[in-house]
């Protein structure tokens, strides 16, 4: 119980400082700017090239992060701070005489901007349209989150270890906390669905994805410096996962595997029908892994956003207590949701592994 009273303690101090932490982003709208809960959530969900802390007294309060362009006359480094916060492509810079813009988190250049069409600027194809942005290898919020993240899960498992070493007794503390955990994932994820004989060279997999995006999940939870980014909520990160494990899945299959797939037990009339069907349905595993956790780490921030917004939208404070009971609500359910998505997803890729190591007995 005592365990419980913290962790609601905890929750109840990351509702309060979304809360605020909205109220300093919004804080614009008190001098005019009309308040948008679009603008608000797209911020705090998308990728940014600096930490947005608070709105004060009419200025930006931000940890800016470094900017990598490679451009067509060489490599360029530089802070993200001087874009002096601007999104809109209104401000331009000069680095090394070339000129660049910022327009909703993607960085062009200056004199082939105006020539954009708005849906140039907003279509999916702005990545690859190199003639009018340099790549773009910056260190964003969320490469930030990441590179963070995979240091404090090093660091939590070193300290593990040490604590072995220096204790051979039943394990206490930290040891004490992630023991049980770590035979969770090897006996009620791993084994169950991979097998006894074949489970143990996957569990540093298992064990890597399952606490990269607990921890990741629950980071995008704590809404300041240095936590507050959304990458479990970035498609493009759960693509990634989704990919890795149908890599690891195709790599490690056996001949049975494949014979389900191009040989299926089923009357050879119909292997027309059934082989593309087999392989649509390898296919759809990986990007029913990404669709997953993208979606539902999303919504959660969505919600909670959305909550929040209420305040601004009706304004008035007197709305603040059921919203604030609600955001209180939502927190407690996304640190289950974000213990629970790392599980699903870490238990599929298991799952999706097994089926392809597994040794079918042929009647």
């Amino acid at each position: 119980m005592k365990i419980f009273g913290k962790a609601l303690k905890f929750v109840f101090c990351i509702a309060i400082l979304m809360v605020a932490n909205t109220s300093f982003a919004s804080h614009g709208a008190e001098e005019g700017k009309e308040f948008s809960p679009t603008e608000l959530i797209n911020s705090h969900i998308g990728d940014a090239h600096d930490f947005h802390i608070a709105d004060w007294n009419g200025h930006s309060i931000s940890m800016p992060l470094p900017i990598i362009l490679c451009t067509e006359s060489g490599l360029e480094i530089f802070s993200s701070s001087i874009f002096h916060h601007d999104n809109s492509g209104e401000h331009q810079v000069e680095v090394n005489g070339r000129k660049f813009v910022k327009y909703n988190e993607v960085i062009y250049y200056a004199d082939k901007f105006p020539t954009l069409t708005e849906e140039q600027k907003s279509g999916m194809m702005n990545g690859f349209n190199f003639a009018e942005r340099p790549l773009n290898f910056s260190i964003t919020k969320n490469a930030f989150s990441m590179i963070f993240s995979v240091f404090l899960i090093l660091l939590l498992f070193i300290m593990t270890a040490r604590s072995y070493n220096r204790n051979k007794m039943a394990p206490k503390g930290l040891a004490g906390f992630l023991e049980p955990l770590i035979l969770f994932v090897r006996d009620d994820i791993a084994r169950p669905n991979i097998g006894d004989k074949n489970y143990e060279k996957y569990m540093p997999y298992l064990l890597t994805i399952f606490f990269f995006i607990w921890v990741n999940n629950l980071i995008g939870l704590i809404p300041f410096f240095p936590f507050s980014s959304n990458l479990t909520g970035n498609i493009y990160f759960t693509f990634v996962l989704a990919f890795i494990t149908f890599i690891v899945t195709t790599l490690s299959a056996k001949k049975d595997y494949w014979s389900h797939i191009f040989m299926p037990p089923v009357p050879k009339a119909l292997y027309p029908i059934m082989i593309p069907v087999e392989i649509i349905g390898m296919l759809t595993k990986p990007f029913a892994l990404m669709i997953r956790l993208f979606a539902n780490i999303t919504a959660g921030h969505i919600i909670i956003l959305s909550l929040i917004s209420l305040i601004y939208i009706f304004k008035t404070v007197w709305i603040s207590p059921v919203s604030g009971a609600f955001v209180l609500f939502m927190s407690v359910l996304e640190m289950l949701v974000a213990a629970l998505q790392a599980y699903v997803f870490t238990l599929l890729s298991a799952l999706f592994i097994g089926q392809a190591v597994e040794e079918h007995d042929h009647h």
